[in-house]
């Protein structure tokens, strides 16, 4: 086999069912034995969205997600994505081109040292010099991205490994049909030429490539769940928050979800663990996070580090007894070390936890306390829309102020579909939504995670889109933060991936605007126009919607889905009215 054919047959081997790519002829060869293999190859028009799709897939399968790019600026531009998955800890597995073997560091096309820029971004890397070695660096690699605290991995694959033996030889010019030296020095490059391709496609494999075998995950003791249940047992307010490390095994997350049920405590979640537990769980709070956090006299974090979202640990009162189940050590004890530290893997020990302590406690009169608040955040919501509403009206909102964000965010909630999946990527509107929304499920809510990246929407979606075919999916855009990605509504349509978009159009960088002008007195760099997005999913080959008003906005909703129905991708361009929902959402 070529090394591309070596390659495609991991890929199969482990599972994958799709791989992500902007074509490049340094990969060429993977790509072709990939599609051969019955593994869909979804190309895209930017590789950060290729990434960021491989990305999303791997969320949502539980197999690492797999981008190929190729090399020098097709790897330079998933940096970015790359350190997204990093940072959200989710398993990918990067193959990149590279130039030929004898030829680096002599000035070939699209040669730099790719090891030394991606060194710093994911969790291991390899590059490979000979063909026999492919398979198992590539095997290695699945198993890497998955070891311990997920992340990328990455693997070089130079292109003289990954074509036929004698295309190769004649290209370097030492085929069989290569005129014959002409001189000694000629001589003498032939025969090194020859040894080092002798070297290159020579010999088995080192070891026989084994079926994959399941790799450990940290556990927490017996001893330190009893802990855990006794520190349970003596709290009267105790807050649990749960966060994206519980959710990197996709296959467990209805035991995760049944666990966090049966423990009963007042629950917050955040990341990938949005949805977990539906949309109409009884434990499940969304508002008020922080006061909660503050009262509480045990707070457990589930996969969530004391950083910035937290406030570095200070929103947790000082007296209360602190929890913390991690994967990462050093996420473990950042910026302030628990009393009960479990290096675990956090969903595995919920469902140990919740069958060693048991039902609920009786703490009916805390819960409530969190419950009203919640209600009163969502009546003072309902109150703003509503008002909202009366204004634009009564006409007397002005001709400028078009559609409230908070209307529209719950038109989308109550047009979402059981089965439905939210991608979020933008600013203001997309954290209006975030307070709106409610995920039908576990794994139904995509967003870039601690990283804060914007431009994941395209990608993600295409990656959700694919591996849930049957769900509704969809791409919630910031008008800022469309235009990272708009370009794969090409994308989209051409691979018959019909996902939903709505872009909040308010003609500017709203999130960063609103306290920009008020502290420093200058909108500059914050303001956009009202751009046709419309028009340009149009372009690409999809269906384009633009509504302005209240009345525009739900059945704009209802004719979106029927597209979707109908295999159209569809964009809805709304146009926002300006608000101050989140003013002071500004933070260090």
């Amino acid at each position: 086999m070529t090394g591309g054919e070596q390659v495609a047959q991991v890929l199969v081997r482990r599972g994958v069912r799709f791989l992500y790519t902007l074509c490049g002829g340094h990969i060429a060869p993977i790509l072709v034995a990939a599609k051969r293999r019955g593994i869909r190859v979804l190309d895209v028009r930017d590789e950060a969205s290729a990434a960021f799709a491989a990305d999303a897939s791997s969320r949502l399968s539980g197999i690492p997600g797999v981008v190929a790019v190729t090399a020098g600026p097709g790897l330079t531009n998933i940096v970015t994505a790359v350190k997204n998955a990093q940072l959200a800890q989710s398993p990918l597995v990067i193959l990149g081109g590279a130039t030929g073997t004898i030829l680096k560091g002599r000035g070939s096309l699209q040669d730099i040292d790719q090891e030394a820029l991606f060194e710093p971004h994911v969790k291991w890397l390899a590059t490979v010099d000979r063909v026999r070695d492919l398979q198992a660096a590539v095997e290695q690699a699945f198993d890497e991205a998955l070891l311990g605290v997920p992340g990328p991995v990455f693997v070089e694959c130079p292109v003289d490994l990954l074509y036929e033996e004698e295309l190769v030889r004649n290209l370097y010019g030492v085929g069989k049909d290569a005129q014959p030296p002409r001189s000694l020095g000629e001589k003498a490059q032939r025969a090194y030429l020859r040894w080092h391709l002798g070297r290159l496609f020579g010999g088995a494999p080192k070891k026989p490539v084994l079926a994959p075998q399941p790799l450990p995950v940290p556990l927490a003791t017996r001893s330190e769940l009893k802990k855990v249940a006794a520190a349970l047992g003596k709290a009267q307010r105790p807050v649990l928050v749960v966060g994206s490390q519980t959710a990197v095994r996709s296959e467990r997350v209805g035991e995760i979800a049944a666990a966090v049920e049966k423990l009963g405590l007042p629950t917050y979640l955040s990341g990938m663990a949005r949805g977990l537990l539906g949309a109409s769980s009884k434990v499940q709070l969304r508002h008020q996070r922080k006061q909660a956090l503050k009262e509480a006299d045990l707070v457990i974090l589930a996969g969530v580090p004391s950083d910035f979202r937290l406030d570095y640990g200070r929103n947790i009162a000082s007296r209360a007894k602190l929890v913390s189940f991690n994967l990462s050590g050093l996420d473990l004890v950042k910026n302030r070390k628990p009393d009960l530290p479990l290096l675990a893997d956090p969903g595995r020990t919920l469902i140990s936890l919740a069958a060693l302590a048991g039902g609920a406690a009786e703490r009916a009169e805390w819960l409530e306390k969190l419950r009203g608040r919640d209600g009163e955040r969502d009546r003072e919501i309902e109150g703003k829309a509503a008002a909202a509403t009366a204004a634009r009206a009564d006409g007397k909102a002005g001709a400028e102020s078009f559609i409230d964000p908070i209307f529209l965010c719950r038109a989308i909630d109550r047009a979402l579909g059981d089965n439905s999946v939210v991608v979020a990527d933008g600013g203001d509107f997309v954290a209006t939504a975030s307070y709106i929304l409610r995920p039908r499920g576990p794994l139904r809510w995509l967003d870039p995670g601690v990283f804060g990246t914007l431009g994941v929407g395209g990608g993600f979606a295409l990656g959700a889109k694919a591996e849930k075919p049957d769900a509704e999916v969809w791409l919630l855009w910031g008008d800022g933060s469309a235009a990272y990605s708009l370009a794969e509504f090409d994308s989209f349509a051409r691979h018959g991936l019909p996902v939903i978009a709505v872009v909040g159009n308010d003609a500017g960088w709203t999130q960063i605007a609103r306290e920009q002008v008020e502290i420093l007195g200058d909108d500059c760099g914050t303001v956009l126009a009202r751009t046709d997005y419309h028009r340009v999913a149009e372009g690409y080959g999809g269906k384009g919607i633009v509504i302005r008003s209240h009345d525009e906005v739900e059945p704009a909703l209802l004719e979106a889905k029927r597209l979707a129905r109908e295999g159209h991708p569809v964009l809805i361009n709304a146009w926002l009215g300006k608000t101050d929902f989140r003013k002071g959402s500004i933070s260090m």
